[in-house]
């Protein structure tokens, strides 16, 4: 009777530690705040090129804060699918702003909208360099360089795939087992 107390104890110590990721995702929260930051400085900046400087400059200005927005989406997602799965259900009520994919995303969903978003983060960052190619070649190791964005790039790519290959294979089998 006693060690059937002291498991029950344990059991419900272990699960309100869950809690304990609470500060993790309220300094996602204040890492958005900063992006916001971020985000404002290179806006403002970007004012004068737009409207002085040259179209690749602009472009390459715009992909920033695209770089950047895409960012603070991903870290978004993060809190809440890492909060609904990990600590408690987010309660909105009937707020039609809810987006649809709140309290859907388990964690093999969160695994692949992260890896999604890192490709695409990857991808704006080779696009940046791509725009400006002929600098980029210009310099000592340019080409050293943009094979080495090219590589990680395919490598983010192809974890995706990977995982996405990985998490239908599993979903498969453990259909095949159930039946």
């Amino acid at each position: 009777m006693k060690i059937k107390r002291v498991e029950l104890f344990l059991e419900h110590f272990m699960f309100g530690s869950r809690w304990l990721l609470v500060p993790f995702y309220l300094g996602l929260i204040a890492g958005i705040a900063l992006l916001l930051v971020k985000f404002s400085k290179a806006f403002f900046a970007l004012i004068p090129t737009v409207f002085g400087g040259d179209g690749g400059a602009a472009l390459l200005g715009i992909l920033t804060l695209v770089d950047i927005t895409l960012v603070a989406n991903l870290l978004l997602i993060i809190i809440f699918a890492g909060y609904e799965n990990f600590v408690s259900k987010i309660d909105t009520g009937d707020n039609e702003d809810r987006p649809e994919w709140m309290g859907h995303v388990g964690f093999s969903d969160l695994k692949l909208k992260l890896i999604g978003s890192i490709v695409a983060i990857s991808g704006i960052e080779l696009l940046k360099y791509f725009i400006n190619v002929k600098e980029v070649l210009a310099e000592p190791n340019g080409n050293y360089q943009l094979a080495w964005l090219v590589g990680i790039h395919l490598t983010l790519v192809f974890s995706g795939v990977m995982f996405a290959l990985m998490d239908r294979i599993a979903s498969s089998n453990h259909g095949a087992t159930s039946k």
